[in-house]
């Protein structure tokens, strides 16, 4: 059955207010207020009130404007997959490296991690072109799919998990001073947390249907896992940033801040948004 938005804000809200969550949350902590950004339409003007900002490697606004009303950049890199119009696709699929498609993302091709010409293109060409460019750190996504192969055929990819935490470890040793956003990859934070300077949750509360292609409640299981995954990991690294983003419909202001209220409760800087992450959605205003 197919769930209306004013159905699903009710039971979200309710949800909440079994909970003792305010519905509207307490103020934003200085700095917690951030973005991600997949697009190049916005003009420096439109992120005025975010500290902190997650941007694609190659299409995003110009970069010395936000950099010169102090936000900080990070460069998206996907660790875990490599998509066709990368311009290092035709390098790793010549290496044979690349496996299954990601089912919900065409065009974008799950990667050996284990191998050491990956490890070496992402430490000495990937992330210092990012620099290079004017960001100030990375952002690394798809660092869910090594636990994920490795869980599905485990004497196949026996050694992927390990291999992204070395990954991640790699890339700290030898940028020792960047910011580092880890994705989700919740199997490897115990080993990562003290190497990285920001955890995120993706999909922590409300995540995206790729079937039914619109939002949807996480299982109380799933919720409290993340959230418990991600506090567990401050507790290995008291300076370690922990962030939220949830997908909800842009056009429903009370259950986009019924999200905002919940993860502030829980200690995270949140952001809400659409799946594409092609366009800024501003907290609604209480």
């Amino acid at each position: 059955m197919i769930v209306g938005r004013r159905a699903v804000t009710g039971g979200l809200l309710a949800g909440m207010a079994a909970l003792g969550v305010p519905r509207f949350g307490h103020a934003a902590p200085a700095g917690d207020s951030w973005a991600v950004y997949y697009a190049d339409k916005e003009s420096a003007r439109a992120f005025e009130s975010y500290k902190l900002l997650v941007l694609d490697s190659r299409t995003h606004p110009p970069l010395r404007p936000l950099k010169d009303r102090g936000k900080t950049l990070l460069g998206y890199i996907s660790v875990g997959e490599v998509e066709t119009h990368r311009p290092w696709f035709a390098k790793v699929k010549s290496w044979g490296i690349l496996d299954q498609e990601n089912p919900n993302w065409p065009g974008s091709f799950y990667v050996d991690v284990r191998d050491r010409r990956w490890v070496k293109l992402v430490v000495e060409e990937l992330v210092p072109a990012l620099l290079r460019d004017g960001f100030d750190g990375v952002f690394l996504d798809t660092l869910d799919n090594p636990p994920h192969l490795e869980r599905t055929d485990p004497k196949r990819w026996a050694g992927m998990t390990e291999g992204a935490a070395r990954l991640v470890l790699a890339i700290r040793a030898n940028w020792p001073r960047i910011p580092i956003m880890q994705n989700r990859a919740y199997e490897i934070l115990p080993r990562t947390a003290r190497a990285i300077t920001h955890a995120l949750g993706e999909s922590v509360y409300a995540g995206w249907d790729f079937e039914a292609k619109r939002p949807h409640l996480q299982s109380d299981e799933d919720y409290k896992f993340q959230v418990d995954a991600l506090k567990a990991a401050k507790a290995l690294n008291p300076q370690l940033g922990l962030y939220s983003l949830d997908y909800w419909d842009p056009d429903d202001a009370a259950g986009i801040r019924a999200l905002y209220a919940r993860q502030r409760a829980n200690g995270f800087a949140p952001y809400v948004s659409v799946v594409e992450l092609d366009r800024l959605v501003a907290e609604p205003p209480p």
